[in-house]
């Protein structure tokens, strides 16, 4: 049965990639970041050739990133932002990967995740598990439940026999499917049960940290809210952290602490999930929580939706400047010309928009939601076409 894993020694007050106080855990106590992304590139090189040479795409441009222990971080953007390349960097699966990822192990050490060998390696995989969007192209048809779970037990602790199956046998009663049906293949299970014997397969090693990849988006409605409630009492039993990779929103205000967004392999935004919904700072974000469904079906049309113009940008041939200009209503000359750093505007809270003190843009208590006072739009009128394009 997996366990906790003791934390390693404590360190100094912990910051965030501005120098931000790390932010608080669920429970109150402030802990230092389970892993640290920096400077995270993933290129891919596209065939042919432009005036200026070789082409590549960076599907992750330059990403920070921080996961703090015990917490559940949200990573969401539309689809083709970089999300799962970026979960799967984590996951060391993309060797193109440079920059930084370390990884505070249970043993205190710190470890670069991309520069890893030997025991140092099978401890990381150990540890860092992640849990698939499909969970029917994601477990092998021609090997049973006992031993789809109980693969990582034999790959990474050499377990054999009837320990290994009494492990096998404790985890898949942890994630509420029977253990009598460890013989059976998985085309015997319903997508819901699928989805449970891979979150069992990823915790079955004991693990601290998992990414869990759109893990909810293949599944029908009320498995998913299953779903989500196991993933949530699994993180409050055994002391998980979560990576939770999602274009949903809905689902990730639910189940988030913080939410990271994404777009165009670059973070514009970090915030505490509360605030982030109540007031975004980037335009971006602002257009994906108009996007939220209103619960009560009255109500439903009376919220402004805020709807992008364009299409993501070539990702080989990213825009100058700010990469979300081209779509941006508030757009202006320094926008398309000079690319906004990321800084910090409140404790906890980063952006990369040059404009984010001057815009107040709309939450989710706008106009529809239960909040009687929606905060006011911004004063300034978005520019017209001639005036993003003179």
């Amino acid at each position: 049965m997996p366990t906790e894993t003791p934390a390693g020694p404590q360190a100094p007050a912990p910051t965030g990639p501005s120098g931000a106080p790390a932010p608080e855990t669920p429970a109150g106590a402030r802990t230092e970041p389970v892993l640290s992304v920096r400077g995270l590139e993933v290129n891919y090189p596209v065939r042919g050739r432009s005036r200026r040479g070789p082409r590549h795409v960076r599907a992750v441009a330059g990403v920070d990133l921080d996961v703090y222990e015990g917490e559940t971080l949200g990573l969401v953007g539309e689809s083709g932002c970089g999300k799962t390349t970026l979960g799967s960097s984590i996951m060391r699966a993309r060797p193109e990967a440079s920059g930084s990822i370390r990884y505070r192990a249970s043993d205190g050490r710190v470890l670069e995740a991309l520069n890893l060998s030997g025991g140092d390696s099978a401890a990381y995989q150990r540890e860092v598990r992640m849990v698939f969007q499909d969970p029917h192209s994601s477990l092998n048809p021609r090997m049973t439940l006992r031993d789809i779970v109980g693969e990582p037990l034999r790959m990474l602790l050499g377990l054999r026999g009837e320990e290994l199956e009494a492990r096998v046998r404790e985890v898949m009663e942890r994630v509420g499917m029977h253990p009598d049906h460890m013989r059976r293949y998985p085309h015997a299970f319903s997508g819901g049960q699928r989805q449970r014997a891979a979150i069992a397969r990823a915790l079955v090693p004991g693990p601290r940290l998992v990414v869990a990849d759109e893990a909810v988006s293949a599944l029908d409605t009320s498995v998913r809210s299953q779903i989500l409630n196991l993933l949530q009492d699994l993180q409050d039993e055994l002391g998980l952290t979560y990576l939770f990779v999602s274009h949903d929103l809905s689902v990730v205000e639910h189940v988030c602490d913080r939410v990271a967004v994404m777009y165009l392999g670059r973070i514009v935004e970090v915030a505490p999930t509360d605030d982030l919904f109540d007031r975004p700072l980037h335009p971006y974000t602002e257009s994906l929580i108009s996007a939220v469904p209103i619960p009560d079906p009255r109500l439903r049309g009376s919220r402004e939706r805020v709807r992008l113009v364009g299409e993501v940008p070539d990702p080989s041939q990213p825009p100058p400047g700010c990469p979300f200009h081209p779509r941006c209503r508030y757009a202006t000359d320094l926008c398309a010309t000079e690319e906004p750093a990321t800084r910090e505007t409140a404790p906890g809270r980063t952006v990369a928009c040059h404009h984010a003190e001057e815009l107040d843009l709309l939450g989710i208590t706008g106009p529809g939601a239960t909040n009687t006072n929606p905060p006011a739009r911004a004063t300034r009128e978005p520019p017209t076409k001639q005036e993003k394009n003179p």
